[in-house]
């Protein structure tokens, strides 16, 4: 009956921001952004000789030889605007992950309370601090409350019990760490792969202006160069901020999960130090 009460004991998740969970709706506004970025600032007539887009780009402006990159050109830029929001998305999110107060010296105040056997004070470090550690040791402190008014059960399986407690909460809020990350990953290779299909079509609009009477027509030649380059130079940006993007938050998290590590092996070396002459 123990058992039952124990596993079935009800867990609390990290309140606050937790992140998008339809990461779909995101890129959706990018795009949205990533178009009229595209037509009304990069296309912007004053970008121009003689007003016209089709001319050529006035001597040092960045924004309309960007334009000249083509159609690819807000496919990119809406991978790029992607990066940036799920990258102030993930930094929210593990702000509220992380707590209030500084990780290390947290860990350090649960690790020393355990030592101490002062328990309402790490509940209390738990209850100040928030966030998904603060959640998961306060399981786990429940846990272990619980193993020590429960008969009939040896000290092993207590701190397996104790042990389980730990691990289904980190379970509870792992998804909440990790979400969107995989978007990241995948931006890394597809920023990349985008740019070169732009470098490519550009390159084939140059051979094709090449092709037609010989020497080819100037401006077709050069907006086809300027589409190769653009969308190269455009597609290695986003992937350079994804592949930046990911490795933080990544090592973030990295650091999230050894904390929750190294508190539960501390929780559960407590009680076993605690309970010697148990049965």
């Amino acid at each position: 009956m123990a058992n039952k009460q124990t596993s079935a004991a009800p867990k609390k998740k990290s309140q606050g921001f937790q992140g998008v969970q339809h990461a779909i709706v995101i890129i959706f506004f990018c795009f949205l952004a990533a178009v009229a970025f595209y037509y009304f600032v990069l296309g912007n007539p004053a970008n121009f000789v003689d007003g016209d887009r089709n001319n050529h780009v006035k001597d040092g402006n960045l924004l309309g030889l960007i334009y000249k990159g083509g159609i690819v050109v807000p496919v990119i830029i809406t991978l790029l605007f992607t990066v940036i929001a799920l990258s102030i998305e993930r930094w929210l999110a593990l702000r509220t992950a992380f707590g209030k107060g500084q990780l290390p010296k947290f860990v350090t105040n649960i690790k020393k309370a355990l030592a101490e056997g002062d328990f309402a004070k790490a509940q209390k470090l738990c209850d100040d601090q928030r966030g998904t550690v603060a959640n998961v040791v306060g399981a786990s402190l429940k846990a272990y409350k619980e193993m020590e008014a429960t008969s009939g059960l040896k000290k092993e399986q207590k701190i397996a019990k104790i042990q389980q407690a730990h691990e289904e909460a980190t379970q509870l809020e792992m998804p909440t760490l990790q979400m969107n990350m995989p978007i990241l990953a995948t931006i890394v290779t597809l920023g990349t792969l985008t740019a070169l299909f732009g470098t490519v079509v550009g390159m084939i609009r140059s051979f094709a202006a090449l092709a037609a009477g010989g020497g080819g027509d100037s401006l077709a030649l050069s907006q086809g160069i300027s589409e190769a380059l653009v969308n190269t130079a455009s597609g290695i940006l986003t992937s350079w901020g994804a592949v930046i993007a990911y490795n933080y938050y990544t090592n973030k998290i990295d650091k999230l999960t050894y904390a929750l590590d190294e508190v539960g092996y501390s929780i559960a070396q407590t009680y076993e130090t605690n309970h010697t002459e148990e049965a």
